[in-house]
Formats: C-alpha cells, structure tokens, sequence
C-alpha cells in the first residue's frame, strides 16, 4: 500500500511551525492584540454598550491580524506598508530626466567663437 504526500512546487511558501501549529511571526502577534483589545473591551462595556465596546476591541486587534498573515510577493506586511509610504510620501514622484546636450554646448561654443572673432576684428579696425 503506497502513501502519498503532497509536495508544493515552490517551497519557498512553505512556513516553520514553532509551536500550535502557529509560525513564530503569529505568536508575537497574537498575544499583542489580546492584550491591547481585550482589556480595552471589559473597561467599555459597562460605559459604551457590548456591541461598541466588541467593535473597537476588534479594531485594536485587527492591524496585529493582519501583521500576522497578510504577505505580498513573499515580503511580510511590515515591509509592504513601508514601501508604500516610502512612493507615496518620501520620495518624489516626478524625478525630471535631464541629459547634458553636448551638441547644442558645442553650437554656443561655436557662436560664443565667432562673436569674439567678430568683436576682435571691430577691436583691429579701431586700431
């Protein structure tokens, strides 16, 4: 009786387990959002109602969430978000292509020749 085990192609993808099945990036993650969403929680449930008080307790524990899963081409939420603030704020959008026309410096040059041998023909006619 054979057995057959699925391998992934890429296996880059594939993530360490450290401990409940969780990677490590996951149980750092975690633990902060409880901590920061549950507390808040129980301090405004009696003042703002269940509801609201569950709404914003999912709120603080959402960005952690995401933290801890989301991924693009392999480059965890973190390194996304600061590429995306580094295009859209810090560095400039337009960047002007400029190139040093050595054709049109040679032209001036030329003209800026022809007017000092203009105005030193005018100089020996003085003279």
């Amino acid at each position: 009786m054979a057995l057959s085990v699925d391998v992934p192609k890429n296996l880059r993808v594939v993530k360490n387990k450290v401990a409940l099945g969780l990677t490590k990036r996951q149980l750092i993650c975690y633990p902060i959002g409880i901590v920061l969403g549950v507390p808040v929680y129980f301090l405004t449930k009696d003042i703002i109602g269940g509801t609201f008080a569950a709404l914003i307790m999912i709120a603080l524990i959402l960005p952690f969430f995401l933290l801890a899963h989301f991924e693009r081409d392999e480059k965890p939420a973190e390194k996304v978000l600061r590429d995306m603030i580094e295009h859209k704020y810090l560095r400039p959008t337009f960047r002007p292509y400029r190139t040093e026309n050595l054709y049109a410096l040679l032209a001036r040059r030329e003209e800026i020749e022809k007017e000092v041998a203009r105005l030193e023909g005018r100089k020996r006619r003085r003279d």
